[in-house]
């Protein structure tokens, strides 16, 4: 499979075991070169953040959970676009659930930054689609 290598990709997720899974697909297929993890959505902000002050890129993909305590998914995303869009712009990013609620997906719409809509557990599969779309 002859795809782009993607530099970084950045896990937001409370779940010690979806990041674990999801970090052996990925070291498995080859898909990045560095894997950035964050527990909520304001750990994920800051550490964001403190790339752009370090004029580092932010990852090209983002896999992100919904439902995660102290910041979730949505108001990450809020904070996301408040963001200098000077590297804003090459960053996608997936919502990742466990559900798929029709109310999430028609809201995921309003957010331009959002690609597309996957299903825990990911799966290799998906990941291939992934790079598929980014590359």
């Amino acid at each position: 499979m002859d795809l782009k290598n993607i530099h970084s990709v950045c896990i937001i997720d409370d779940d010690p075991i979806f990041i674990y899974g999801t970090k052996r697909i990925i070291k498995d297929l080859d898909f990045c070169s560095e894997i950035i993890i964050f527990n909520n959505g304001q750990e994920a902000i800051d550490g964001l953040k403190n790339l752009e002050n370090n004029g580092e890129n932010l990852p090209e993909v983002i896999f992100l959970d919904l439902n995660m305590p102290i910041m979730n998914g949505w108001e990450f995303l809020e904070d996301f676009t408040k963001l200098p869009p000077q590297n804003r712009e090459q960053v996608t990013i997936y919502i990742i659930s466990s559900s798929i609620d029709p109310r999430d997906l028609e809201r995921i719409q309003d957010y331009k930054e959002v690609n597309n809509y996957i299903l825990k557990p990911l799966s290799q599969e998906d990941l291939v689609d992934v790079l598929r779309e980014v590359a």
